[in-house]
């Protein structure tokens, strides 16, 4: 699944560390979402969200054809 987290990240001026912390997991959760090498959980896709103060849908693109 891809998604834009890096990009929302940078854009908020965020190091991945500080992402984890506000959203309750480590920094490798958030490096290895970044890299598409890990998908999130629903409750973990629906923090990052609420933090980002957008949808799910503005952060992953699960590629549904």
């Amino acid at each position: 699944m891809q998604n834009n987290l890096s990009k929302r990240r940078q854009e908020e001026g965020l190091s991945q560390g500080e992402l984890a912390e506000a959203v309750g997991v480590t920094r490798q959760t958030i490096n290895a979402i970044e890299r598409d090498r890990y998908n999130p959980s629903l409750e973990l896709a629906f923090k990052l969200a609420a933090y980002f103060d957008c949808s799910i849908e503005d952060i992953f693109d699960p590629q549904i054809e």
